[in-house]
């Protein structure tokens, strides 16, 4: 089984990028799966994503839609059509703000966040393998998101107390971790790990080792039979035909 860790910035860069990368490849060696890091949207093409169970979006920002560009973002969407997995850490809802199928996987799109500060988060699922290990409450400093375009199909792992904190804005309804089936896929999303310190917490460790394993799935080679994007054709197949003269 192989994991793409996809670590492109066009936005805000998180100092944390590098030490997360290579923690989750630590977690890959210790479970027997492979994992690749790149910052290369080049990357996005069919015949590559096929090579992987899942990819992880790690803290990636967008700025005017330009993380990816129209076919990278056609080969992303059939290979979660074709039943690939997402992982989504942290930054990666504050991304795709043009682009509605991605914030539909994601789950949610970044609204801002207050100074970091400690904060309490409760576990919603306590039966799933992301969360089962967590204490309850689990108090820890991070910086908090709020959202908007909260998904309704989400099934939520972990929400955050606003109470026990100060710049919440979503009310008794704030989730901070989630999973759902979306187009196909697997998409699993955890809003925590701004911190270096995150990714040398063996709590937190297991709560993205759970969501990897998830979004993997069992392996199966992926079904492009049963994708129903079209794929975005180059544009030297069409004729520019100027119909009016310039002034």
């Amino acid at each position: 089984a192989k994991l793409l860790v996809f670590t492109k910035t066009a936005g805000f860069h998180h100092a944390s990028i590098p030490v997360a990368a290579d923690a989750i490849m630590k977690l890959g060696q210790a479970r027997t799966f492979e994992v690749d890091t790149t910052s290369n949207a080049e990357m996005f093409t069919e015949d590559t994503l096929k090579k992987y169970a899942a990819i992880v979006f790690l803290s990636t920002t967008d700025n005017d839609d330009d993380l990816l560009d129209n076919y990278q973002k056609n080969a992303f969407q059939r290979y979660i059509e074709a039943g690939g997995g997402f992982v989504g850490i942290h930054a990666a809802t504050d991304a795709g703000y043009h682009w509605g199928w991605y914030q539909r996987l994601v789950g949610a799109t970044f609204n801002g966040h207050p100074e970091q500060q400690q904060a309490t988060i409760n576990v919603v699922d306590k039966n799933d393998p992301s969360t089962k290990h967590l204490p309850n409450p689990w108090v820890r400093k991070d910086e908090w998101y709020n959202f908007k375009n909260i998904g309704k199909d989400l099934n939520v792992l972990l929400s955050i107390d606003e109470k026990s904190y100060k710049g919440g804005t979503n009310g008794d309804n704030h989730p901070m971790a989630w999973y759902h089936e979306y187009d196909g896929g697997r998409a699993w999303y955890t809003e925590l790990g701004h911190t270096d310190e995150s990714f040398s917490d063996p709590n937190y460790l297991k709560h993205i080792l759970g969501g990897i394993e998830y979004a993997m799935g069992d392996n199966k080679k992926l079904e492009y039979s049963k994708v129903a994007t079209q794929i975005v054709p180059d544009e030297n197949r069409f004729t520019k035909t100027q119909l009016v003269e310039g002034t």
